[in-house]
């Protein structure tokens, strides 16, 4: 119960739903109701398909491309972190802003792809998914699944959000969430350095 929980949630951070929720404000300003959870279902389930498949293979690709999960640990970790740095400067995710141009759909692109699952995003779950093993897996996996449907009731609450919180509340919360993310991104990078550092005997 307590993996589930603590994975629950690092990933409800690790998805900036206080972000998401202004981006998807944003890009369906104009659309009706019904139009907006549809979008936000759709969104949702195309960032949850996409994530099982790198919360499940992560360890096969880096073992086909001969990366130890120490290495990407790191690598991972400071993409998290300047991603971080964004929201707490911009209150923007890295990578992850409103398009210039008219789009027919934006469920996918760019609201699953890049806002809810960008760089920084996809690299944390192939790192999460590798470090689990037997049974934790599937606790890991319940947090995940958790994250996301919680991601999903704050997309139809949106309108209320905005209402109750105000642009400047939710500008507020993304950068708190930055600093959440950036002591995240942190852990993970030592945890790299000092797994790194025993595999070569220091």
């Amino acid at each position: 119960m307590a993996l589930i929980l603590s994975t629950w949630v690092k990933f409800a951070f690790l998805f900036a739903p206080f972000f998401v929720v202004s981006m998807f404000l944003a890009l369906t300003r104009t659309d009706s109701v019904a139009d907006r959870r549809s979008i936000a279902n759709r969104a949702v389930f195309a960032a949850l398909c996409i994530s099982l498949v790198l919360f499940f293979f992560g360890s096969a690709l880096f073992a086909l491309l001969g990366i130890t999960l120490d290495s990407f640990r790191i690598g991972a970790g400071i993409l998290l972190f300047l991603s971080a740095i964004s929201l707490v400067r911009d209150g923007v995710r890295a990578n992850a802003e409103v398009p210039s141009e008219q789009r027919d759909d934006v469920s996918v692109v760019p609201l699953a792809i890049p806002t809810i699952i960008g760089p920084a995003t996809i690299g944390t779950i192939l790192v999460y998914g590798a470090e689990l093993h037997g049974l934790d897996i599937a606790y890991g996996l319940i947090g995940l699944v958790l994250a996301l449907v919680s991601l999903l009731v704050c997309l139809h609450l949106s309108t209320w959000m905005e209402r109750i919180l105000g642009k400047t509340g939710l500008n507020v919360l993304s950068k708190v969430t930055g600093l959440i993310l950036a002591a995240m991104a942190s852990q993970i990078v030592l945890t790299g350095i000092h797994g790194f550092l025993q595999s070569v005997g220091v």
